[in-house]
This record gives structure tokens, sequence and C-alpha cells, in this order.
């Protein structure tokens, strides 16, 4: 990784590393593929932290850009399918800055 996360300076030390384990969670779904169930439990946390909408919106908006990989698509399989593993298919990743 050659990419730095977007978190907030309000968040605590604990939240931060929470926000981080989510976005890990999102790049294993396109790696190695990740379990389902650790997937929403991760998210499920992730959205105490961020709870709106749009502030969500604009941080996994913010982590494709300087990763390449989808939050929002990764979250919409996990929620749609029964599957225990989600697998994310390659994606072109942005240049780096």
């Amino acid at each position: 990784m050659e990419y730095q996360y977007p978190i907030s300076l309000e968040w605590s030390t604990e939240e931060t590393v929470d926000a981080i384990q989510f976005f890990e969670c999102i790049e294993k779904a396109y790696e190695n593929g990740i379990d389902r169930e650790q997937l929403m439990k991760v998210y499920r946390r992730f959205k105490e932290i961020v709870p709106s909408k749009a502030e969500e919106k604009t941080i996994c908006s913010e982590f494709e850009e300087v990763s390449g990989y989808s939050a929002y698509r990764v979250m919409k399989k996990a929620k749609e399918v029964e599957s225990e593993k989600i697998k994310m298919t390659a994606q072109s990743k942005p240049p780096y800055k």
C-alpha cells in the first residue's frame, strides 16, 4: 500500500484504528476475498464512527480515489448476496499522486 487512508482528526485513536480496519477489509475483498460476516461486522463499527451517509460517501470516495477500491461496490455486493465470501473482480487503479 502506497497511499494514506482517509481519516478525520476528530476521531479518537480507537475510531481511527477501526476505520482503517474497514478500509483494509475493502482491500481484502478485491485482493483475496473476505468473509462476509467479518466484513459486515467491521462495516457496522464503521457506521458507528461515520453515521452520516454524506460523510460516508465523502470518505469512501476519497479512499476510492487513492486506492482504486470501491467501498460502495463491496458493501452493495455484501448486502445483496448470501455467499460466505465476498470476492470482487480486479479493477484498474488510478496512478498514485
